[in-house]
């Protein structure tokens, strides 16, 4: 059988470093054994999903030079590639495993399952489902969905034993069943759950083997019973060492920018990116530092990934990407690069609105939009000082910020004008106030173009990022701060959730 891997990205936000670093190591495995390599788009989250998020998961992989042969844009034999189209396969199957004995009904609500934990814990337990829908009777459930209560389906696991299943990276991996939960399988939105439409999917698009993170290993069983309840071949598994901060926890946007995007506007060289995300837990037969997507291709060999997390040092990222820079590209090919990065005419059209009224000469250009094309701003504590801002309103300003901004569906002038004109009414300040902390962390400067305008043409990862990098550089928060400040922002958010009217 042909080789067959696939990488499944969720659109609920920025195209993560972490999705291009599987998809990396799934592609090159595939091609490295003649075989296939597939995206798909796990989309059932449908709150949070959408098609502009999608959309820079794609581009993102194809400026990195990651290309599939089928997908939800090429199409294929085994599509649809977006799972919010397949809704009726999955509950074909969900309703298959019920009939089987193998899936059972849950009504129990949100509020009888909360405290049904909460006596968990008290009692010193695991918190997880007790199994209270088992004891239902058949006229019980009849009698349920003739009367049209919601439910979900659940999943049966074992009462005893454990269970054992093979890593191509880490051998034999046993867990108890008792430590897996029952899983929901159908939501009462009649959506699948993640490892539902996972194994069916897999199993439907012919997937030979699923490289994904080390996250997923206590998933594992849940995924192998569901193989074992429907009568299929289970994947070979293979499970990634995940990426790590300098300190070693796991990478996070608050100690390092995760966002694909970042990277590509920062100004860095796809080529470098993925020669760097290549030797996160693998390395060239010679030990060679720099080498270039197909080198990796003829080179590679999945049983020479190590376990240990990698550490993601953007400072080596930078090393390496000079090397690209000085090594591969001529003053011709720079010059090029450097217009197809920002230095272009679409680029520079979008921006000229932002500066054509306070423009006496051409040279006034450069120092009113220097800040377009810079990376993070060199500030401090004295950038900050406002004569009605204090410190801590000031980093409460920029935390509160990035909270709102991380949940920002949609990223337009009008839209963030919205969200952080009614956030400054929340913390009951004026708005010229509140936004001087950001026009600092934004620009680097007080006084720059309009805000909101230069935000939108930023776009949602440098802006992020530089909120985050400006946090630190005003003073950061502690621990205690963040515990405090999370809460007095939820209650904000409570706030404005009960009462938009007040927010006209």
């Amino acid at each position: 059988m042909s080789v067959r891997t696939r990488i499944a990205p969720s659109p609920t936000g920025d195209p993560h470093v972490g999705t291009a670093y599987v998809a990396l190591f799934n592609l090159c495995f595939a091609r490295s054994q003649g075989g296939e390599f597939i995206l798909r788009i796990e989309d059932t989250d449908q709150v949070r999903s959408t098609p502009e998020s999608e959309k820079m998961i794609l581009d993102s992989l194809r400026w990195l030079g990651l290309e599939w042969s089928e997908g939800p844009d090429v199409g294929g034999p085994y599509g649809p590639y977006r799972q919010s189209e397949r809704t009726d396969i999955y509950q074909q199957h969900a309703m298959e495993l019920v009939d089987k004995g193998h899936a059972f009904y849950c009504f129990a609500t949100s509020e009888e399952l909360d405290e049904m934990r909460r006596e968990q814990v008290a009692r010193g337990e695991t918190a997880k489902y007790d199994g209270r829908g088992l004891s239902l009777s058949a006229e019980d459930v009849k009698k349920r969905l003739a009367a049209g209560e919601p439910y979900v389906i659940r999943m049966k696991i074992p009462d005893e034993g454990s269970c054992v299943f093979h890593d191509l990276l880490r051998g034999q991996i046993e867990i108890p069943w008792s430590q897996v939960d029952m899983q929901v399988l159908l939501k009462a939105d009649g959506m699948p759950t993640y490892h539902l439409a996972n194994v069916v999917d897999d199993h439907l698009m012919k997937i030979t083997h699923v490289i994904r993170g080390e996250e997923w290993i206590n998933s594992a069983p849940k995924h192998l019973l569901l193989y074992q309840y429907f009568g299929w071949e289970m994947p070979e598994l293979c499970h990634m060492p995940l990426l790590r901060n300098p300190d070693k926890s796991k990478l996070s946007k608050r100690k390092n920018p995760t966002s694909i995007n970042y990277y590509r506007h920062m100004g860095y060289m796809p080529e470098a990116v993925v020669n760097y995300l290549g030797r996160m837990g693998w390395s060239m037969p010679d030990e060679s530092e720099k080498f270039g997507l197909q080198d990796m291709l003829d080179q590679f060999d999945l049983r020479a990934v190590h376990l240990g997390g990698p550490v993601f040092d953007t400072e080596k990222l930078d090393w390496l990407n000079g090397r690209w820079i000085r090594e591969n590209l001529d003053e011709q090919a720079f010059a090029n690069r450097v217009a197809e990065w920002a230095i272009n005419r679409d680029n520079l059209a979008r921006m000229i609105p932002l500066i054509k009224e306070r423009v006496e000469k051409f040279s006034d250009i450069a120092p009113l939009l220097g800040f377009m094309f810079s990376g993070m701003p060199k500030l401090d504590t004295s950038h900050f000082e406002h004569k009605k801002l204090d410190n801590e309103t000031v980093r409460r300003i920029l935390q509160y910020s990035s909270w709102r901004l991380d949940g920002l569906r949609h990223w337009s002038r009008d839209g963030l004008y919205e969200e952080l004109n009614q956030l400054a009414q929340g913390m009951e300040l004026k708005l010229k106030d509140f936004l001087s902390p950001l026009f600092v962390a934004v620009a680097g400067s007080s006084s720059a173009p309009p805000l909101f305008d230069a935000m939108a043409i930023l776009g949602p990862d440098m802006v992020r990022a530089r909120i985050r990098s400006a946090l630190e550089a005003s003073g950061g928060v502690s621990k205690k701060q963040l515990k405090a400040w999370d809460k007095d922002y939820r209650l904000l958010s409570a706030a404005r959730t009960e009462h938009p009217e007040e927010q006209a």
